[in-house]
């Protein structure tokens, strides 16, 4: 639950339903829902937003029921021994083991455009770096996307105190609807519900990812790039609409230091042309896999990688072209789908692997 404690900011709202932000047993007996009961909190299937606090605290709960002996240490180093792997820990143990599943979340993978690269790092910043907001008090901040991570992280800092303007190339924030059920029948078959939202597109994605795997491999990679782009949700509009400035449609031309400010030079939709300046800015650009950026894989085994674009090829049972080596959640999504961007893609996911798994032991 790494990514979503230290990586995403405190109140905010999952954007998933209630039904698709279980995690996964074999019984089904630990659902959100569940959890919610047993701990008196408000929750709904559909239409009540899950707040990321709730989900974390869920995710903690159900690691100490079902694997309560699980032990967290950190892994600074994974070399391959010809016969296994050998895994170094933080506090200088030595482990080997004969597969090893990497599942880094979006931890190492925040995406910052190449235009951005000159800035000091104490004045830019990625979005997945704020869990709160405080300290940018009376400060102006520019945050740059129009997905999720910006306007909600935009709507954060404008309550704060900082004077937030949010820049992107999009025409529009492309709001979510809020989602309700009971829905007309005729609805429910023109765009059936999933757990990645509504329409025949999404049931796909979720009801076939290995039909989605045996698709070209170009084909896969364009649909995870253009399926479920950025899209903040329904709830997001109160903390942004008429509270920050935003500039749309704009093509960013050129960024500069200013002394001690940020310079950003961008055109706007209707062709002209603007210039303003910032304490700070914030990248909400979102995440590109990277295995490269994976620093604690040994030299040795980033050669071994089969990958295109530097994302790993995996076969139907998560595994690298390295024998017992597994990649799970967002990094395999372009050989499985967008299911497995999302906390809905846990069952598929952790079925088909740990099937792999027993079989081979």
């Amino acid at each position: 639950m790494a990514s979503w404690r230290n990586h995403m900011p405190s109140r905010t709202l999952l954007k998933s339903d209630g039904f698709a932000s279980n995690l996964y047993d074999p019984g089904s007996a630990f659902t959100l829902a569940q959890y919610c009961r047993e701990q008196s909190l408000p929750y709904a299937d559909v239409g009540l937003p899950v707040p990321i606090e709730t989900f974390v605290s869920y995710g903690v709960a159900f690691q100490k029921r079902f694997v309560p002996q699980l032990e967290q240490i950190d892994i600074t180093a994974v070399e391959g021994t010809g016969r296994g792997f050998r895994l170094n820990t933080r506090n200088g143990d030595v482990v080997f083991a004969r597969r090893v599943v990497v599942a880094a979340g979006i931890t190492h993978f925040g995406y910052i455009p190449p235009l951005y690269s000159s800035l000091p790092p104490e004045q830019l910043t990625h979005s997945s770096q704020h869990t709160v907001v405080s300290g940018f008090e009376r400060r102006r901040v520019a945050v740059i996307g129009a997905g999720a991570s910006a306007v909600d992280l935009a709507g954060l800092l404008q309550e704060a105190g900082a004077e937030t303007h949010l820049i992107a190339r999009r025409a529009a924030i492309a709001f979510h609807e809020p989602s309700l059920e009971p829905r007309p029948l005729i609805q429910r078959i023109l765009m059936p519900r999933s757990g990645l939202g509504l329409g025949w597109r999404s049931r796909l994605c979720t009801d076939a990812p290995l039909l989605f795997h045996s698709m070209p491999s170009e084909l896969r990679r364009r649909a995870v790039q253009r399926h479920l782009g950025p899209a903040p949700g329904w709830f997001a509009k109160s903390r942004f609409v008429g509270r920050v400035v935003s500039h749309m449609g704009t093509r960013m031309r050129q960024v500069s230091m200013r002394g001690e400010k940020i310079s950003l030079t961008f055109t706007r939709q209707d062709g002209s042309d603007a210039e303003l300046e910032f304490d700070h800015v914030i990248a909400a650009t979102g995440y590109r896999v990277n295995v490269q950026r994976l620093q604690f894989l040994h030299p040795d085994l980033h050669k071994q990688l089969a990958t295109v674009e530097d994302v790993p090829i995996l076969d139907r049972d998560f595994q690298t072209s390295v024998p017992g080596l597994f990649f799970v959640g967002l990094a395999s999504s372009n050989s499985f789908g967008p299911l497995c961007r999302f906390a809905y893609g846990a069952k598929f996911t952790s079925k088909r692997l740990s099937r792999h798994l027993a079989a081979c032991s």
